[in-house]
């Protein structure tokens, strides 16, 4: 049965607090950065998509100077404290550390860019300076990582900016697509706020284009306009079924999670989760941690294609998820308009496809599992009709850029997930960092 409200609120705090536990203090902080064999020519650097100077923001940890590890991280990612929560370390900064190498713990650079970013906020250190305004103005659409990135460049460099959020709340899949185990909408305002302290940035909220404003408009009235609007339409599996009750896409399952509060969402007791990337272990841990009774991961195939990283699927396991692999959805079956069981074909693995991964391939067999919820995590498309009503050039609904962020339309730049498709939070907010560099070189400043 789907209800909400399962349990206490001393039980959803205690299953929704924060997953990494920060440092309790400067002291042991220093002694994990006092760790760090300060790399010359960092692989940690390099394979940070913003290139954060990793051992330089840890040996200034290790010198008490916390504030200029802060504007060292903020200098290169001005979501640093975000990401130091969100970001697949494992396989970025942490993954390449050459301790690794050594068979001894990586440096936990994660929690150290923590430390620092958070103390800024806390304290509300103002580490930049905003020039004097150039009498430009930009419009930027979408108040997600590359948007916010994008402005505080721009903002910095005295261009006024003005950022249009179809939300009521800024921080786009910070706020509303990630586990709130990992960050709590509370830190998202709080890294929002920090972000405009700077001045020179205004959102206006509750203004979606297509509806409350159009690009041609964005156009005519500001000097140049930056696409930042990401993804978020759930790919549909196209099987029998998939409109019953108690089928849900887990964009907005977490969605909702994230802006109505734990009690509110409704969670099965037997809960099927399609899929087996980021968004999928989200989704599924935070069913088990709602109330469900079982709840199964279905992925079409193997341990070793799954797209999410280890870590990930060890806290899915953790939480006492099951996987079942080799499996993909055939249909649902209901009662009464009620999802009561998902039907799966038994998968092989076939020939490499584009992604360079094997093809699942239907054996032809199929088993059954008893459910009274289906959560639809296979992926999301970007918003195919929105780009092409705008005139924008893409493929398949991702708009399609120059070098320099440029779309076919003058003065209209685009980045981050409505350009790549869906990557990392690090991603966007690097693509945010180019599309204003590329923005300030087109105004000549």
């Amino acid at each position: 049965m789907i209800k909400n409200n399962r349990l206490s609120k001393d039980q959803y705090d205690e299953n929704f607090a924060d997953i990494h536990p920060p440092f309790e203090n400067i002291t042991a902080a220093q002694v994990e950065a006092s760790r760090c064999l300060f790399c010359y020519d960092a692989p940690c650097t390099k394979s940070c998509p913003t290139s954060i100077d990793v051992p330089k923001f840890i040996k200034q940890i290790v010198t008490d100077n916390v504030k200029g590890s802060a504007h060292t991280i903020f200098s290169s990612n001005i979501m640093g404290a975000g990401c130091s929560k969100v970001c697949p370390v494992e396989k970025l900064c942490e993954g390449s550390c050459v301790f690794n190498l050594l068979e001894e713990p990586p440096i936990p650079i994660a929690k150290l860019q923590r430390y620092s970013t958070e103390k800024a906020m806390e304290n509300n250190w103002q580490l930049f300076q905003r020039k004097p305004s150039v009498g430009k103005k930009v419009a930027i659409v979408g108040a997600g990582p590359a948007g916010l990135s994008c402005a505080h460049v721009l903002s910095r460099a005295g261009v006024d900016v003005t950022i249009f959020e179809k939300e009521s709340k800024g921080g786009g899949l910070m706020t509303y697509g990630i586990a709130a185990y990992k960050v709590t909408p509370q830190f998202c305002e709080d890294e929002v706020n920090y972000i405009l302290s700077l001045g020179g940035i205004e959102i206006k909220y509750n203004h979606e284009i297509g509806k409350e404003i159009t690009l041609s408009k964005l156009k005519k009235d500001y000097d140049a306009v930056f696409l930042a609007w990401g993804v978020g339409v759930a790919r549909q599996l196209e099987i029998p079924g998939e409109k019953l009750e108690g089928v849900v896409d887990a964009i907005s399952f977490i969605y909702d999670l994230r802006s109505k509060g734990f009690s509110s969402v409704p969670v099965g007791d037997k809960v099927a989760v399609i899929g087996m990337g980021m968004t999928a272990i989200d989704a599924a841990t935070q069913a088990k941690r709602l109330g469900a009774k079982e709840v199964t991961m279905v992925y079409r195939r193997t341990e070793a294609e799954k797209p999410c990283t280890d870590v990930e699927l060890d806290i899915a396991k953790l939480d006492g998820c099951k996987i079942i692999w080799l499996a993909a959805p055939q249909k649902i079956k209901g009662s009464e308009g009620k999802v009561k069981q998902l039907v799966c074909s038994k998968m092989k693995l076939g020939e490499p496809d584009a992604s360079g991964r094997k093809s699942p391939v239907d054996t032809g067999e199929t088993f059954v599992l008893d459910v009274d919820m289906v959560i639809k995590a296979a992926g999301q498309v970007p918003f195919e009709k929105l780009v092409k009503k705008s005139n924008l050039d893409n493929k398949n609904g991702k708009i399609v850029v120059k070098e320099n962020c440029a779309t076919n339309i003058k003065g209209v730049f685009a980045g981050g997930d409505a350009v790549n498709g869906g990557k990392e939070v690090v991603d966007a907010a690097q693509a945010g960092k180019i599309g204003a560099k590329a923005i300030i070189e087109y105004l000549k400043l």
